[in-house]
């Protein structure tokens, strides 16, 4: 059974893939966030929930200790907070890292406008990248509340499909919670993830696809109907 930290697990992301998580029942989780108590929702049997923060290097090594994956959905100071997490993970000896960042930190979206607020998002994939761990980048665009899951995957070679159409949460949930049931796939990768549907292809949910490989298609949709969605991340 992998063991899976969520930092962040508060947030509406980081809720979805817990609650996706919990629902497979092949991981063992543990929650950290800021308050312990907002993590009733998502908590089953058996899930650890540490309160602190990513920036406490003794709390954030005290959830990180025997885990074998750390999924990263934060914001704010990004770049500070990932270098938290590589060094609270080499003084661990956890090896697999998959961060939320986000559309534009390697400047694959021809024409677009980014502040200096962005710039921490940058720094943070660069660290992340140069550290030399089994990593994952996810790259979502503009993210809405559609109640769906519908999205392509690229490459950072392949540069960003559809950038100007916001993807759901849902379907950036449902990429990660398959990466950290599938640990093995997309390591030392950075994967856009855009919204885009295809009802000649058949519908995944959490547990299983018939697609090639599930969960990392190669510049390809992935489609799964509302009414699965919601069988997959029913709300509390």
């Amino acid at each position: 059974m992998t063991k899976v930290l969520i930092l962040g697990a508060n947030g509406q992301i980081a809720r979805l893939v817990a609650r996706a998580l919990r629902e497979d029942g092949s991981a063992k989780m543990t929650l950290f966030l800021r308050d312990a108590t907002r993590a009733l929702a998502t908590a089953g049997d058996g899930t650890r929930v540490y309160e602190g923060d990513v920036l406490d290097p003794i709390m954030l090594e005290a959830a990180m200790d025997g885990q074998d994956l750390v999924y990263a959905s934060l914001s704010g100071a990004v770049d500070r907070q990932a270098e938290a997490i590589l060094a609270a993970m080499a003084r661990t000896g956890v090896g697999r890292l998959i961060f939320g960042s986000a559309m534009g930190v390697h400047d694959e979206v021809p024409g677009m406008s980014l502040g200096s607020g962005f710039a921490p998002h940058r720094r943070a994939a660069a660290l992340i990248e140069e550290a030399g761990i089994a990593h994952t980048l996810l790259r979502p665009a503009w993210l809405s509340d559609a109640e769906e899951i519908a999205y392509g995957v690229t490459h950072r070679e392949d540069g960003f499909g559809n950038p100007d159409e916001p993807v759901s949460r849902r379907s950036v949930a449902d990429l990660a919670a398959r990466l950290c049931l599938n640990p093995d796939r997309a390591v030392r990768q950075s994967l856009g993830i855009h919204r885009a549907t295809d009802p000649a292809r058949p519908s995944c949910t959490i547990g299983g696809c018939e697609a090639a490989d599930p969960g990392m298609p190669h510049g390809a949709a992935v489609k799964t109907s509302l009414e699965a969605g919601r069988k997959a991340h029913h709300r509390s």
